[in-house]
């Protein structure tokens, strides 16, 4: 729950417009974790279901998630109605889009069909890209997300004092990484889009949230980050089967992605590398910094997916040893059809 002085002005806030949409601002509760500053809130009554967003000033900005909802809902996707806003103080009164998220439901019975819905959302979202319209997802960027796996898994959570070889190893590494990430095709990019963020809708699936952090940028990153997810892993087959069936939709839709799929899949590859090690960061600095230690358990498996990438490649073969040296590299349970 937010602090009581931030309660009772969201509550506040509540009250003056309840009755329009004849809810009871005392049935709040807890709609969901997240892994930033913004909490959620259920709200119901006789007008139906409702979500509150607090985000609070200055730790998030509600300002982009209202642009990028808007970009999304003109792009045909499905995503939160905003019925009120105050963006000076964080909050948001939006559309409730239930309660099944894909990660609650997935399994290998439905998978096929669930991934299908939420490649043809993501086609959708790529086709309405062009420039200038989100910031770029640059150098910049990619290497401070990149560092993040040095300040705070490595030395952070893992205790490593980095030596000037290994320091030199991660930054050469790193740059490389960037290089081949930024050879590629640009398109608008959600940045976060896998199962957890995912609702099972009935008419228009899949539901789409926390795509406040959407940039333009390298057109293989949301396939890569939607089918090696943080929490549930699946047999590589599957992720090649499921990457095909987007690449192939992606072709006919005139997205940008290679013509040839070997090159797309080492695009995939290298881009979920960057995304994973950043990940490893993330979960890491969550614990430390915010005190939200459940994240943890599972840089297990986005050091096994880094595991395998890096054994693939002989440019990342210095990095390959050093992931081999850090303890407990294992393999995750997959799934398997």
């Amino acid at each position: 729950m937010a602090n009581n002085s931030r309660l009772k002005e969201l509550v506040q806030w509540l009250s003056s417009f309840a009755s329009k949409y004849d809810f009871s601002v005392s049935s709040m509760t807890p709609a969901s974790a997240d892994a930033s500053f913004r909490a959620y809130y259920r709200l119901t009554g006789k007008g139906g279901s409702f979500i509150v967003m607090d985000s609070p000033p200055p730790m998030e900005n509600v300002r982009p998630f209202i642009f990028i909802a808007s970009l999304m809902e003109k792009a045909g996707l499905n995503v939160p109605k905003i019925y009120e806003k105050d963006e000076e103080r964080g909050f948001l009164l939006l559309s409730d889009m239930g309660t099944k998220t894909y990660l609650d439901v997935l399994d290998s019975h439905n998978a096929n069909a669930l991934m299908d819905d939420a490649t043809d959302a993501l086609i959708l979202w790529q086709k309405a890209s062009r420039p200038g319209v989100l910031p770029e997802y640059n150098r910049e960027v990619l290497l401070r997300e990149l560092n993040l796996f040095p300040e705070w898994y490595l030395k952070c959570h893992r205790g490593m004092e980095l030596t000037d070889n290994q320091q030199k190893m991660l930054d050469r590494t790193f740059d490389l990484i960037v290089d081949k990430v930024l050879s590629q095709s640009k398109v608008f990019v959600h940045r976060d889009y896998m199962p957890r963020n995912l609702m099972v809708e009935e008419v228009r699936n899949p539901g789409i949230l926390d795509f406040q952090d959407a940039l333009y940028g390298p057109v293989s990153y949301d396939i890569a980050s939607l089918c090696r997810d943080a929490f549930i892993s699946w047999d590589e087959p599957v992720v090649i089967d499921w990457t095909i069936r987007y690449w192939e939709k992606a072709r006919r839709a005139g997205i940008p992605v290679p013509q040839d799929f070997g090159q797309f899949w080492m695009d995939v590859e290298w881009m979920g590398l960057q995304r994973h090690l950043k990940v490893l960061g993330i979960f890491a600095r969550i614990n430390y910094r915010d005190g939200k230690p459940k994240y943890l358990a599972d840089t297990q498996r986005f050091l096994g997916y880094v595991q395998t990438t890096v054994h693939r490649y002989d440019e990342l073969k210095p990095l390959a040893h050093f992931i081999d040296s850090l303890e407990q590299v294992g393999k995750e349970t997959l799934y398997t059809f």
